[in-house]
């Protein structure tokens, strides 16, 4: 099902340019794998977060790379710049923080 997620949101995936994986520590000892698919048309971050995958779309940002909504109808926001990344929730006031992360050692 998530693959065909991926190749839906993502129709050149078997051309796509580069995957990467990373691995990040977080608050409270939580460790977040992301895997990014980043493709002609379109770029995508897969992470596990609480026994859960989430797939989510790049977005617009003034830096760094973001990720979040339309993809798996998930609230969360993923923001990284340089070895850092943030995982956020989306509400109708803003965004909070979740987890400040780290790309692990």
């Amino acid at each position: 099902m998530r693959a065909a997620v991926l190749l839906a949101l993502l129709p050149s995936a078997a051309a796509a340019q580069e995957f990467t994986a990373d691995r990040y520590l977080c608050d409270r000892g939580v460790e977040v794998p992301a895997t990014y698919i980043n493709g002609a048309d379109q770029s995508l971050v897969v992470i596990h977060v609480d026994g859960q995958q989430i797939t989510l779309v790049n977005e617009p940002a003034a830096s760094g790379a973001r990720y979040g909504w339309p993809s798996d109808g998930s609230n969360y926001v993923w923001w990284t710049k340089g070895d850092e990344a943030t995982l956020y929730w989306k509400t109708p006031e803003g965004e909070a923080p979740l987890l400040t992360c780290a790309i692990a050692p």
